[in-house]
C-alpha cells in the first residue's frame, strides 16, 4: 500500500535547538510530509496545538520552560493523539517514564534518517487504522484470569473498574490474548503491531512492564502475562 496517505497527515515538532529542528523538518519535508507545525518552547507548542489539532507530536524532552514529559501530559488533557520522543536524555529512568506516561515510541539522539522515517510512517499508520476499527457488540470482552479486555473501550476490565491502557498496551495484550499459549518474541510482537522490523530497544518490554503494573500482576510470578525466559511472553 502507498505511504501517500500518510503525507498529509499533521506532524507537530517540537525542539529547542534550532539546528535539531531544522535537521527533523528538512528530513521530513524531504519524504514527502508537508503539514508540519514547529514549536521551540511548551508554551508555543500548546498555543500551535490549540491552532490546529496535529495526528502526530514529535517532543524533545528538554524545553526552555519545562520539560516533553509535562508538555505531554498537558497536550493529552486536550486529545490523544500519538507522541514520539525524540531527545538526547537515553537514560532507562527517563524512557521509562515516557512509555509510563503513555508515550508511543521513543528515539535517542544520534539517530538516522531512516530510522526516524520508520517509526513515524509505523506510528501514523496503525493510529489511521485505530481510528477506523469498528468490533462486533458480542464479541467486545476478551476473558483472561480473573479480567476482561474491553475491546470497545479499550480498557481492561477487574473488578468492576475500567483501567485504562494506551493503544500500543492494548494491541499487545489482544495479540496475546487471541493467540493464548503461544509465545511471542519481543521481535514478533513488534512486527505483529507495527508491521516493521523490531529496532532493537526495549520498547515492548516497558509496555509489557507498564501493563503489568496497571493490573496490579506480581513481577515475581506474573498471573496475566506469562514470561518464557529467553523466549518471550504469553497468556494461557
Amino acid at each position: 500500500m502507498s505511504n501517500d496517505y500518510l503525507l498529509n497527515k499533521r506532524i507537530l515538532l517540537v525542539d529547542d535547538e534550532q539546528g535539531l529542528l531544522d535537521m527533523v523538518l528538512s528530513i521530513l519535508t524531504e519524504y514527502g510530509f508537508s503539514n508540519i507545525q514547529t514549536a521551540q518552547s511548551v508554551k508555543e507548542a500548546i498555543a500551535e496545538a490549540e491552532k490546529k489539532r496535529p495526528e502526530l507530536a514529535i517532543l524533545d524532552v528538554m524545553l526552555p520552560d519545562g520539560n516533553g514529559f509535562d508538555l505531554m501530559e498537558q497536550l493529552r488533557q486536550k486529545s490523544d493523539y500519538p507522541i514520539l520522543f525524540l531527545t538526547a536524555r537515553g537514560e532507562d529512568e527517563d524512557k521509562f517514564r515516557g512509555f509510563g506516561l503513555g508515550a508511543d515510541d521513543y528515539i535517542v539522539k544520534p539517530f538516522s534518517n531512516a530510522e526516524l522515517l520508520m517509526r513515524v510512517k509505523a506510528i501514523l499508520r496503525r493510529n489511521n487504522l485505530s481510528n477506523n476499527v469498528s468490533y462486533e457488540k458480542d464479541t467486545n470482552k476478551i476473558p483472561f484470569v480473573d479480567a476482561f479486555l474491553d475491546t470497545n473501550r479499550q480498557c481492561i476490565i477487574k473488578n468492576d473498574d475500567c483501567i485504562n491502557l494506551t493503544y500500543t498496551e492494548f494491541k499487545i495484550l489482544e495479540l496475546l490474548l487471541n493467540n493464548r499459549k503461544q509465545i511471542f518474541s519481543l521481535e514478533q510482537i513488534y512486527q505483529s503491531i507495527w508491521n516493521e522490523n523490531a529496532v532493537g530497544d526495549d520498547a515492548i518490554m516497558v509496555h509489557i512492564k507498564n501493563i503489568r503494573k496497571k493490573i496490579d500482576d506480581n513481577s515475581r510470578n506474573p498471573k496475566y502475562i506469562k514470561t518464557a525466559w529467553g523466549r518471550g511472553y504469553y497468556v494461557d
